[in-house]
């Protein structure tokens, strides 16, 4: 079987698939995701549940999801290595190995 033949077939599988019923979420919603190390939004559609708002560009006011990375920020996506210091990781971390020092 050449390659042309394999994909047309695999695609014949797929497209026969059926999806379980009952078990995806239908409470979908448009969110604005928020990366908190390089403060970029981005408006998108989640189930997750959050507290906090903000308002768009459009006046229209979503909830916010707090992201620590996403594309925006992730080295695989960036081609470079950024320090992501979000929550003061390197101070905890030395403060708490800080009576082991000698």
């Amino acid at each position: 079987m050449d390659s042309k033949n394999v994909i047309f077939a695999a695609r014949i599988i797929i497209e026969n698939k059926e999806m379980k019923k009952d078990i995806h979420p239908e409470s979908y919603r448009p969110v604005v995701f928020k990366d908190m190390s390089t403060e970029n939004m981005f408006v998108g559609r989640s189930t997750a549940v959050t507290s906090e708002t903000v308002t768009w560009e459009d006046g229209t006011e979503y909830p916010l999801i707090k992201c620590e990375i996403t594309s925006d920020s992730h080295p695989f996506y960036t081609g470079k290595m950024q320090f992501v210091d979000t929550a003061g990781r390197v101070d905890k971390f030395k403060t708490r190995y800080a009576k082991f020092k000698k």
